[in-house]
């Protein structure tokens, strides 16, 4: 085989390359951790509707990924990251762990499970939008002309792809269900525009241990009797590996990877990252064959990815002036 053919192959094989990754810059660790989160996110809409309401109700299902999840975190807090927290700060860490895991996900999961996956897609359009407005007025984040542009051209991109040839139903049930998601999309931006100065202060592992905690505090009261409900011997295996994914994967990795990288970009630029859900999933399904590359499509990812660039790029002093 040519040298050249396994060029890549031969990164991976190369005993140093985790050295290799650990003296990458810690913005290209933050967007390759950013991208991990896009692609575990992108598999949970499907596995999570495929859940409920038939196996699990969304309390039920709440109920076992909180759990799951905080019991992970603090586990994984004592023994790698044995750090204390001031007192103060437990306030701030009670209502993050409410808005981003109590709130968050129990409004999401009631909402998808009266809505679909493609209308949630729709939905989370305005997220990267709220984070940029809460985080200019709660943290001072400049919104310049070129990230709000960005932003557009993202949104945009992801209209066409989740409206391209689909019905979209904002009626009876549907609605209430799109009104549930765009709350979680509040709580949500709110949490990381929240969440982001205490990032700087404090190890990732320990902020999701309490975060978590007082996360499954808060739903507790409103989630025990559906879970003493549930019937255990009755949840075939593929729905246990679905749970198991949502727990550790979606709910422990996914926030650990998020965190991790708010401690190098700015909330906005976390939050548009949710654009390429959509664009990934697309992919995929032309990888497996389910799916045609289209000029619609195409048009999608170059506005997508235009946005990537400009969300991305470090404003100049002229940004800065001419701030929103």
């Amino acid at each position: 085989m040519k040298r050249g053919s396994c060029q890549v192959v031969s990164i991976w094989q190369d005993p140093f390359f985790l050295s290799y990754l650990y003296q990458m810059k810690n913005t290209h660790k933050a967007h390759l951790a950013l991208l991990a989160t896009t692609l575990i996110f992108g598999f949970a809409y499907n596995i999570v509707k495929g859940l409920m309401p038939e196996i699990l109700s969304p309390m039920q299902l709440i109920f076992l990924r909180l759990l799951g999840g905080a019991f992970i975190f603090w586990l994984f807090q004592r023994l790698f990251v044995p750090e204390k927290v001031e007192r103060k700060d437990l306030i701030m860490l009670a209502v993050c762990g409410m808005f981003g895991f109590a709130l968050n996900q129990a409004l999401f999961y009631e909402g998808l499970n009266l809505s679909t996956p493609v209308d949630a897609s729709l939905i989370h359009v305005l997220n990267p939008i709220l984070v940029m407005i809460f985080a200019s007025l709660l943290i001072g984040e400049k919104i310049t002309w070129k990230k709000a542009g960005g932003i557009a051209l993202g949104a945009s991109g992801v209209l066409i792809l989740v409206l391209y040839g689909r019905h979209i139903s904002f009626n009876g049930e549907h609605a209430l269900g799109n009104i549930l998601i765009f709350l979680n999309l509040v709580f949500y931006a709110l949490y990381l525009v929240l969440i982001k100065p205490l990032i700087g202060k404090y190890h990732t592992t320990t902020i999701l241990k309490w975060v978590s905690f007082f996360g499954f505090i808060f739903i507790f009261p409103f989630s025990i009797k559906p879970a003493l409900e549930i019937n255990f011997s009755a949840i075939p295996v593929g729905a246990w590996l679905g749970i198991i994914y949502i727990i550790v994967l979606n709910t422990f990795l996914a926030y650990l990877l998020i965190n991790f990288a708010l401690k190098s970009l700015t909330t906005t630029v976390v939050s548009y990252y949710s654009y390429l859900q959509p664009f990934i999933a697309g992919v995929m399904s032309v990888t497996i064959g389910q799916g045609t590359i289209t000029g619609p499509k195409i048009v999608a990812a170059l506005l997508i990815f235009s946005g990537v660039y400009l969300v991305n790029r470090k404003p100049s002093n002229n940004d800065n002036k001419a701030a929103l």
